[in-house]
């Protein structure tokens, strides 16, 4: 499983999947309702491009979160709800290779300067979504 290269925009991780954009996605989706967050929105960029006469590879984003895990970061400071809930892109590549990407949670509080205050619940974010983008990305 390999991460995507140097040239990602700061604060993003991606790592690899061997499945598709949907499959990906799919996955994903239980392993979050596993852990008890709640899906808000999936988004298929895709379809919506086609609907709009464009085309677009497959790509999909979900919305996911829970208040327990993002009230205290807009506590320190609450323009970081700008960035909450929290979002995952699946998106396959020119080279048909899906990826899956989001925003690292210790990057967006260092984003919004509550890095401090919000280091312990952003770090918490982080291994959780870690763990379930790794395992969405696993045979």
């Amino acid at each position: 499983m390999g991460l995507f290269p140097d040239t990602a925009p700061p604060g993003l991780i991606s790592l690899e999947s061997p499945f598709s954009v949907k499959e990906t996605v799919d996955k994903l989706v239980h392993l979050l309702e596993s852990k008890g967050l709640t899906v808000f929105c999936r988004i298929d960029h895709a379809a919506n491009a086609v609907a709009a006469g464009l085309q677009l590879r497959p790509t999909e984003v979900l919305i996911f979160g829970n208040g327990k895990g993002g009230t205290p970061l807009m506590q320190a400071t609450q323009t970081i709800g700008i960035d909450l809930p929290l979002k995952a892109l699946a998106w396959q590549d020119a080279g048909g290779q899906t990826w899956i990407s989001y925003n690292d949670p210790v990057w967006l509080t260092e984003r919004h300067g509550s890095a401090v205050q919000s280091v312990a619940a952003a770090t918490g974010m982080r291994t959780m979504l870690a763990a379930v983008t790794q395992s969405a990305a696993m045979p």
